[in-house]
C-alpha cells in the first residue's frame, strides 16, 4: 500500500468523524493567498452587479447579504472543486455521485447583527431516520477573520436534532439556546483555509462590530436525491462546459446555455431576511 493510499484513508476516517460528531471539518492553508484574493475579487464584482438589480441579493439579517453565482463568474472554480480534500470530503461522506447544487457567497458587512440560532433547511428523512448526511456545504473565507468580524458560530453535534418542534423545523425554541450557548464554538479561520460541514448543524452569524466586510464563499454539494438543486439556479454556457474537465463535469448538473441570465435568488430562509 502506497503512503499516498494511507494518507487517503487517514484523512477519510478524519473527515467521516468530523462530520459524524461535531458537523464540521477544516483543511487549513488548502489555497494559496494569491488565488484567494482572486476569489474576493471576483465575489465583490459579483455582489455590486447582484444589488444592482431586483432579487439579485437576498438579506439574511441587517447589513448581512447572500448572493448565488454561476461557476463560471469565479474564476477559481475548477481549482476548487477538483481540489483532492474537496473531493475526498464529498466522496467520503456523500458518495461518489455526488452533485455541486450551489455557489455563492454570504458577506456580513459593518453592522451586522447578531442572528438566530437557525439551520439552513429542515433535516431530511435520511438525516432524522438514518443516521446519513445527505449534503454539504463548503465555506471559504476570503479574509483572515478576527472577534470583531463577526465570526461564525456553530453548536457542534447538534446536526442531529430532529427539529420536529423547530419553527419552519430550522428556528429552534429559545428553550434551547442555553444548550447551544453552552456548546457553542466561534470560528477564525484565516485566508487559505477551507471548511466543511452540515448545514443542519445549529449556527448564527455573530455581529460584525469592525470597518470591513466578511466575505465568505459557499459550495453546496448533494448526495443523490437530496433534491436541494430544487432551491438553485446554476447554470453554464456551453463553451464553458467544454472547457471543464470531465472530472468536474461528472459532478455538475445544471442546464448548458447559449447565453446566462442572472440569478434571482430562491434560498430564502424565512427569518433572517431582513435589512
Amino acid at each position: 500500500m502506497s503512503s499516498d493510499s494511507i494518507s487517503e484513508e487517514s484523512d477519510a476516517a478524519e473527515i467521516r468523524h468530523g462530520l459524524q460528531n461535531e458537523g464540521i471539518v477544516v483543511r487549513r492553508g488548502a489555497f494559496a493567498e494569491a488565488w484567494v484574493q482572486q476569489v474576493r475579487a471576483d465575489v465583490d464584482a459579483a455582489f455590486e452587479e447582484a444589488r444592482s438589480r431586483e432579487g439579485g441579493a437576498v438579506g439574511r439579517g441587517p447589513n448581512r447579504w447572500y448572493v448565488e453565482i454561476h461557476p463560471q463568474a469565479l474564476r477559481g472554480f475548477v481549482e476548487l472543486v477538483d481540489h483532492p480534500w474537496v473531493r475526498l470530503v464529498c466522496e467520503t461522506v456523500l458518495g461518489p455521485q455526488y452533485t455541486i447544487v450551489e455557489v455563492g457567497f454570504d458577506t456580513p458587512f459593518p453592522g451586522a447583527t447578531l442572528q438566530p440560532w437557525h439551520r439552513d433547511f429542515p433535516s431530511p428523512p435520511e438525516t432524522k431516520d438514518q443516521g446519513r448526511l445527505t449534503s454539504l456545504a463548503f465555506n471559504l473565507t476570503t479574509v483572515d477573520t478576527t472577534d470583531e468580524m463577526g465570526p461564525f458560530e456553530i453548536a457542534p453535534g447538534t446536526h442531529w436534532d430532529r427539529g420536529d418542534d423547530f419553527d419552519h423545523q430550522q428556528f429552534p425554541p429559545q428553550s434551547e439556546y442555553d444548550r447551544y450557548e453552552r456548546l457553542a464554538q466561534r470560528k477564525y479561520p484565516k485566508v487559505g483555509d477551507i471548511s466543511a460541514r452540515s448545514a443542519l448543524t445549529i449556527h448564527r452569524g455573530t455581529p460584525n462590530r469592525s470597518s470591513v466586510a466578511r466575505p465568505v464563499l459557499v459550495l453546496g454539494v448533494d448526495a443523490p436525491g437530496a433534491g436541494n438543486d430544487a432551491h438553485h439556479d446554476l447554470a453554464v454556457t456551453k463553451d464553458y462546459w467544454q472547457s471543464l474537465p470531465q472530472r468536474v463535469r461528472d459532478h455538475l448538473s445544471c442546464p448548458v446555455v447559449d447565453e446566462l441570465v442572472p440569478i434571482t435568488q430562491k434560498h430564502d430562509i424565512e427569518g433572517l431576511v431582513m435589512g
